[in-house]
């Protein structure tokens, strides 16, 4: 691999901090660099020392001959009097663009189609448009251009599930060429673990690589932690914590890299599963009751859509559901619909008695009043002590979970960058002690290790909880089931997870549709009571010629499943056997991968056959 950019003893000083501190690093051909750190810990520094854009006080940055760079950072620099395509595609000729397969590819992934119709067309104007589609247009002005190295600041920002996915897919299949390279500070894991062939910490102003995604980045993190002989207290944290979920984690997440395996088991042999469902469902229905909140045959119409149509939902006690869906299909609204905050147009909305309900809204306004209270101060404002599942804990001791060390308390809530604002936030409801928490895209300004310290808390924290987030990990971390508003007003129960949910969109739009599956009037049950999961309007039966060939495919699917688990046993084996042979570690695990990825396409393929056979 010939290298791209490189640094040589970068110093950058901000202050008395010593941002970046001697560091040496590079960017080679062929690679895909995830950036993980600390808000503030920097990560946009170092790309944009990259880029050019930040001057070093000592070192220096080499480029190679003719090496273009582009950056697309979190402030926007777009012409609000430019048209789209004059943001987008500039001044290449239409045949040009238009019979280009790449740039067809990132015009429909981010804009909808060919003709930019999410945004209002190739001739609309920029400035009246929001923050979310400023950002998409950026990108895809971005990944027009193909430079050699491709610096992404938070990309996923703004983006919804199946955008994430596809901005994965585009960066591995679409950026091919030998002589580039990709680097993306985000938050995402999901993302982190499908773009990523190396991961960068930047953490204390140095750079530490790990070869993989975010999975074998936890994997080998944790091996390090092993192999320095650090004590058992140390070793018993949230990184043990997650990496024990990710090896117990649903099938979507089997694409890890599995080298150096069992020095990670070993590790983690005696860490319990992240959460005791059966304890926190009973402790939550000794708080709840048996009702929750009921939606029943409910319609919600704003503006003149209809954003719900007869939709039955009956909240369990200790349910925890994570929701996606399509922009502008209603998640928010199908919240407020259980909160109460958006009028019913009909049907009916059933409340427990013992009902205390928490709403984490994507706004953070409500902290304004605030802004001259110190951060302990405003937790405490609501209580001073909360209950835990069954254990009793200080504010000062729930903040310092959350990242709001002894000094970082003390802070003024006005001086709170935006992503301490939203921990503060969630603190504050926590602290009032709901037995139903509802989060509106709860992910938003924080970093990676903030995440993990929410999952964390929330693994012990026993009530009925409701999700919409774009952050796909997290929904697989805390939800045992995911649901899907698809545009139509109804809401899809997803068996497979998120992966059914973009098979769902992708098969609609194959067939020429909107993307949007019709299924009007949906009902989702009582989770594990009778008829629970989601019931439909039923579709055609199947013919006896129909259900004989799906039944013969799901046979031949599993004869094949079986051939495919027993290829990728013999890889894990030869990947302990050669441990100590990284790049004979690395060419196994190119041919597990291709295994997990035809393994993937497998198990969808039998999920489809499978709805047919009943």
């Amino acid at each position: 691999m010939a290298n791209l950019v490189a640094l040589e003893r970068a110093c950058v000083i901000f202050g008395t901090v010593n941002v970046l501190d001697e560091l040496s690093t590079g960017v080679n051909t062929g690679q895909r660099i995830g950036v993980v750190g600390r808000n503030g810990g920097g990560k946009t520094t170092l790309l944009r020392v990259i880029a050019g854009e930040q001057g070093l006080d000592s070192g220096r940055v080499t480029r190679g001959g003719g090496v273009t760079v582009g950056m697309l950072s979190q402030v926007d620099a777009l012409d609000p009097a430019h048209t789209v395509h004059q943001a987008v595609l500039g001044d290449l000729p239409e045949h040009v663009w238009a019979g280009d397969p790449r740039i067809r590819d990132v015009l429909t992934g981010l804009l909808g189609g060919i003709g930019a119709e999410s945004v209002g067309g190739l001739d609309a104007v920029i400035g009246p448009m929001s923050g979310g589609e400023r950002r998409r247009l950026a990108l895809a002005h971005l990944l027009v251009a193909d430079p050699d190295v491709l610096l992404l600041d938070e990309p996923t920002n703004h983006l919804d599930v199946e955008g994430v996915a596809w901005l994965a897919d585009h960066i591995v299949t679409k950026r091919t060429r030998p002589d580039s390279a990709t680097v993306a500070i985000t938050h995402d894991r999901w993302f982190l673990d499908a773009m990523a062939t190396v991961t960068w910490e930047v953490a204390g102003g140095t750079v530490s690589a790990f070869d993989g995604g975010y999975a074998a980045y936890v994997l080998a993190k944790a091996e390090r932690e092993r192999m320095s002989a650090v004590t058992a207290e140390r070793r018993d944290n949230l990184l043990r914590k997650e990496l024990a979920w990710l090896r117990r984690g649903p099938p979507a997440r089997t694409t890890k890299p599995k080298f150096r395996i069992d020095a990670a088991n070993e590790l983690i042999a005696d860490e319990p599963p992240p959460r005791d469902d059966v304890s926190l469902v009973r402790f939550a229905t000794t708080r709840l009751g048996k009702d929750v909140i009921d939606l029943i045959d409910v319609s919600v119409q704003l503006g003149g859509r209809t954003l719900l149509d007869r939709v039955t939902w009956r909240l369990a006690p200790g349910e925890r559901v994570g929701i996606v869906g399509v922009n502008g299909s209603g998640k928010s609204t199908l919240l407020r619909a259980f909160t109460g905050d958006v009028p019913i147009t009909s049907g009916k909305r059933k409340v427990g008695s013992t009902v205390s309900v928490a709403f984490l809204t994507q706004e953070v306004r409500e902290l304004e009043k605030f802004t001259s209270w110190r951060v302990i101060e405003a937790i405490e404002d609501v209580k001073k002590f909360t209950m835990l599942g069954d254990k009793e804990v200080s504010a000062s001791q729930l903040a310092k979970r959350l990242g709001f060390t002894g000094g970082r308390q003390q802070t003024r809530v006005g001086d709170l960058s935006g992503g301490e604002r939203r921990r503060l936030q969630l603190l504050r409801l926590l602290m009032s002690e709901p037995n139903v928490l509802i989060l509106d895209e709860p992910t938003n300004d924080l970093d990676i290790e903030t995440l993990t310290s929410l999952e964390d808390v929330l693994d012990g924290w026993a009530g009925t909880l409701l999700v919409v987030s774009h952050d796909r990990y997290l929904l697989e971390r805390v939800a045992d089931r995911q649901v899907a508003l698809l545009g139509d007003g109804g809401v899809r129960d997803l068996p497979g997870g998120v992966e059914q949910y973009l098979q769902l969109l992708t098969a609609a739009q194959q067939a020429g549709g909107s993307g949007r599956p019709a299924m009007a009037g949906v009902t989702v049950a009582r989770s594990g009571g009778a008829g629970a999961g989601v019931s439909t309007v039923p579709p055609p039966a199947a013919s006896s010629t129909q259900l004989r060939e799906a039944k013969k495919e799901m046979g031949r699917i599993e004869r094949q499943l079986s051939r495919i688990a027993t290829q990728e046993e013999r890889l894990h084996a030869g990947m302990v056997a050669q441990a100590a042979d990284h790049a004979a570690v690395l060419r196994l695990n190119d041919a597990l991968r291709a295994l997990v990825d035809e393994r993937e396409e497998l198990e969808l393929a039998w999920l489809s056959a499978a709805e047919i056979a009943g």
